[in-house]
């Protein structure tokens, strides 16, 4: 349960695809997610998008929220935040923010990068220790990966394709392998939607029970929106839907 970060994580894989121009998404966008851990009621996570001004550049302010709640809180307390600065001259990520808090686990960190020297700044906030890593160009935090894979062009993702993308944990950095396993109709408490199913390969024995136990579904538009994560944990299984949304830069359309 240390890991309950992973449902962010989950969230947050993306595809080294040639992305649009413009981003999918705007500001004002709110999407809530609830989480289900083993059958029980986990609580909620939030994701939302504000502008904002960083270096004299405009960037995109991603913030994303998670916390336990019910029973599960009775034994494991979560509060977690997120937030990612996107630039958006190149949809690369300029500066991240980690503080969690997951039962004992405890951690506040803010990463800045600088993609041009393959570099990243780790502050740990909670020793005062500062430590430099290298990274490659084109690297993503949790939040912005998630993103990235909204800008891209869902008409040209094909069942079979496979796509990976390298995302910075603070200490090391994540090759994660995606493969679009099709379309379907998924149900969902909105309707019923068209959706694009997808399948992270993962390093089995660290989070999951096996390479193959998360499948996660977006909406197969211009939204590119997660819809539901299913995942096998190597202590239980958690799985997140969608629960509200509004401010979408596209309409998304759910039918009875």
């Amino acid at each position: 349960m240390r890991k309950y970060i992973l449902f962010f994580t989950l969230l947050l894989f993306t595809f080294s695809t040639k992305i649009n121009a413009q981003a999918n998404y705007k500001s004002g966008e709110f999407l809530k997610f609830r989480i289900h851990y083993s059958g029980l009621n986990a609580g909620f996570a939030t994701i939302e998008v504000k502008d904002v001004t960083l270096n004299g550049k405009s960037h995109f302010h991603i913030i994303g929220k998670g916390s336990s709640s019910g029973a599960v809180r009775a034994f494991f307390k979560v509060e977690d935040l997120y937030e990612s600065y996107i630039d958006k001259s190149d949809f690369k990520p300029t500066k991240f923010v980690r503080n969690v808090v997951e039962g004992s686990y405890k951690r506040h960190q803010i990463y800045y990068f600088d993609h041009a020297n393959k570099k990243a700044k780790v502050e740990n906030k909670r020793d005062g220790t500062t430590k430099t890593e290298t990274i490659p160009s084109d690297a993503q935090d949790l939040l912005s990966a998630f993103y990235s894979l909204r800008n891209a062009d869902h008409s040209k993702l094909k069942t079979g394709d496979f796509l990976n993308e390298n995302i910075f944990l603070g200490d090391e950095t994540l090759k994660f392998k995606l493969k679009i396993l099709g379309r379907e109709v998924l149900k969902t408490k909105f309707g019923k939607i068209n959706a694009i199913k997808i399948r992270p390969y993962v390093q089995s024995g660290r989070i999951f029970e096996e390479s193959e136990s998360v499948t996660m579904w977006v909406s197969d538009d211009d939204n590119l929106m997660p819809l539901k994560i299913k995942a096998g944990l190597l202590v239980g299984s958690l799985n997140a839907d969608l629960y509200e949304y509004k401010n979408l830069k596209a309409t998304s359309k759910f039918t009875k």
